[in-house]
């Protein structure tokens, strides 16, 4: 139960927060905000499951209220507070601003930090070795350098080099001024495989001091590829403990999305016979180097299990290669309710088996030679290239277990959507096979929502059609005990601040003709003194309007021509200039898109954002709700398009103060009943429906 002294604390915090800020108003869904967070994290509606669901409009502070209502109580609790996002530009507001200013005026004494993927750190090891050694060694360190760094690329290094034995960079990527190629950054980044705590030469690395640092912050911002690569590992491995952690999931719209593609994996026929033929050889290298009779011992087990698993990928080849699939004109083909033919499941048993003793063994060896190295047996520098291969081939191995355990599988547990890819080469042909779980509910409730000590969910865009079911069940939350769903307005005035007209056409979305009509008539929505954004269905149709309006003398700034920060540079300098400014963009030009004020006051939408279910995922999502007796369009496709239409409608109001027209050039909100529940769902702006 929430305490009398932490309800106090939290009034205490908001005071000195609100006394410091700029225009504050006391805001009562803020308040409300506030208090559900606290009390649901503090146990006040489930002792055990302390989860809250929250859909709050633009303008309602949810990062304000996620500080206030979860830090202080993790505070207290001595729990850490993790805050995940989906895009770099909130983590960067988060850290740049949100938490700098609660630190300094909320009175609360905590440390914040950002975390980082190993990645994106260098091996300070590897970085040494790559300077001091001549461009040979450079190959034998970096297995996939297929060529000697060029001379640019040779002056970058050494220029980070010397920053870094100077002091001057930290040794992260992010942090350097100028962009380092991949080829200098893939020959120096840290592995989870070669730079190792327990190995003395590694801990002083970046990301091993970086990771000391943040066992002693309070709160943690990262973004969602990390939470699931850490719950992957089985939690707690890479962030503190799930239960010793309250998680805020902000942007938690993409989690789901997220978690499928975390969850996926692919691998090629032939190009797995070829590379497993170079871990033959890499092994009796490795095997060289190693201490012990016992790891020779394995060497020969990891051959044998390489020479099992490539004969029956050979056989797998020659089935595909023999195989009457009608591809689409992609050259896809994709297993109808993922299930694969029997003369593929029987090789799938055997090469899941082959290359889990594949893994198995490699993994001994790696361990063993980590231990030499730790026990000074061999030296770091003769050991860094041979884990640092090894941990490659181990990665590798991991998806090609993953991939052919679940092709193994065949129908059991949640359903999948399995396909393939035919690859064309010159000189030869290859198949990429897929696999990826259509529900991931299940995963997440599992790893997570079981085991963490509370989680706050926050998004402008969680619930659709006015129900939060769609998104509980992606999630895995859809009838969870103690979960509480919450929705709170904005504090617009949406019906002073702006008008939603929908025009007649004689010409609708689903005809042929739509995009030549669209092109004719978008310029009477357009205001050449204001800035403007039309937001288009697809590239193609925004490409045909674009060339129109062109040959017409509009002056137009299209996604896709420059990058999204020039774009937005070019936009901004036009307004500020009073020129007015016409953006043109598709629905990924929406996400996270802010401008405020005089930088948009005309938003125009072409089409509903409906997906058209061309992925061999969406595919089998369809098929699936279809095969329990569902309706794929009523039950997937309205719902996503939906809470893409209010996304998109959120980029016009981002202040109380601004103003500005939303024309929406599609009849079927109107004219169908799925459409007026869609319109049903948008911000109460003042309707001008024209008839």
């Amino acid at each position: 139960m929430l305490s009398d002294s932490l309800k106090k604390t939290i009034r205490q915090v908001h005071q000195h927060v609100a006394n410091n800020l700029t225009d504050y108003r006391p805001r009562s869904s803020q308040n409300y905000l506030v208090a559900e967070i606290a009390k649901t994290l503090a146990g006040d509606y489930h002792k055990k499951q302390r989860i809250c669901v929250i859909e709050a409009g633009t303008g309602t502070g949810k990062s304000l209220a996620y500080c206030l209502g979860a830090l202080p109580l993790a505070l207290v609790q001595k729990k850490k507070l993790v805050i995940s996002t989906a895009t770099v530009a909130l983590q960067e507001q988060l850290i740049a601003k949100e938490l700098p200013f609660f630190k300094k005026h909320s009175g609360l004494d905590f440390k914040f930090d950002l975390v980082k993927g190993r990645h994106r750190y260098i091996c300070a090891h590897k970085l040494h070795n790559a300077v001091n050694g001549d461009s040979q060694t450079q190959m034998d360190f970096m297995p996939s350098l297929t060529s000697p760094l060029s001379a640019m690329e040779t002056k970058c290094l050494n220029e980070l080099y010397n920053a870094y034995v100077n002091k001057k960079w930290q040794g992260d990527r992010d942090s350097w001024a100028d962009t380092v190629p991949d080829r200098v950054w893939n020959l120096i980044a840290c592995d989870k495989h070669s730079c190792q705590r327990q190995m003395k030469a590694h801990q002083t690395c970046p990301f091993q001091l970086a990771r000391n640092q943040l066992m002693q912050m309070d709160v943690l911002v990262i973004n969602h590829s990390l939470l699931l690569a850490d719950l992957d590992l089985g939690g707690g491995k890479i962030l503190p403990e799930p239960d010793n952690t309250i998680y805020v999931i902000d942007e938690a719209h993409h989690l789901a999305h997220i978690t499928r593609d975390f969850s996926s994996a692919a691998a090629t026929i032939k190009g797995t016979i070829e590379w497993l033929d170079k871990l033959t050889k890499f092994s009796g290298k490795m095997a060289k180097v190693l201490v012990g009779q016992r790891a020779i011992g394995q060497n020969f087990k990891l051959c044998d299990s390489i020479n099992d698993a490539s004969k029956d990928l050979k056989v797998v080849r020659d089935i595909l290669d023999n195989a009457d699939f009608e591809y689409s004109k992609d050259d896809t083909y994709r297993f109808e309710h993922g299930e694969i033919p029997e003369s593929l499941h029987s090789k799938a048993k055997d090469i899941s088996e082959a290359t889990q003793d594949a893994l198995r063994c490699l993994n001994k060896m790696h361990d063993t030679l980590t231990q030499d190295v730790s026990d000074g047996d061999i030296k770091p520098y003769v050991a860094d290239p041979i884990l640092g291969e090894s941990g490659q081939y181990i990665n590798r191995l991991e998806q090609l277990n993953k991939l052919w355990f679940s092709y193994a599988k065949k129908g059991e547990g949640a359903p999948h959507a399995r396909w393939i890819k035919r690859l064309e080469y010159k000189s030869h042909h290859d198949h990429l096979l897929s696999d990826c779980p259509i529900e991931v509910g299940y995963y997440l409730k599992d790893k997570l929502w079981r085991e963490c000590a509370g989680a706050v969910l926050c998004s402008a865009t969680l619930s659709a059609l006015g129900s939060f079911d769609h998104f509980a069940y992606e999630t895995g939350l859809a009838k969870e005990e103690g979960v509480k769903f919450i929705k709170v307005p904005s504090p617009f005035d949406y019906p002073k601040q702006a008008t939603l007209r929908i025009p007649v056409s004689k010409v609708e979305p689903t005809d042929k003709d739509f995009s030549d009509h669209l092109a004719k008539t978008l310029p009477e929505y357009l205001n050449d003194k204001k800035a403007n954004l039309v937001l288009f269905a697809s590239y193609w149709q925004m490409d045909h309007v674009t060339k129109f309006l062109r040959t017409k003398g509009f002056n137009l700034l299209v996604q896709g021509e420059m990058s999204r920060e020039a774009l937005l540079k070019l936009h901004t300098k036009n307004v500020d200039e009073g020129k007015g400014s016409i953006l043109f963009g598709t629905q990924s030009l929406s996400e996270g898109l802010d401008l405020p004020g005089k930088y948009l006051e005309n938003l125009i939408i072409t089409k509903i954002p409906f997906a058209v279910p061309t992925s061999p995922i969406e595919e089998a999502q369809a098929e699936f709700v279809q095969s329990k007796g569902g309706n794929p369009f009523l039950t997937i496709t309205v719902p996503d398009a939906a809470k893409k239409l209010v996304q998109s409608c959120g980029r016009l109001l981002r202040k109380e103060s601004d103003e500005g027209c939303i024309t929406i050039l599609d009849r079927r909100l109107v004219t169908k009943r799925y459409g007026k529940a869609m319109l049903d769902t948008l911000p109460p702006f003042k309707r001008q429906i024209d008839y």
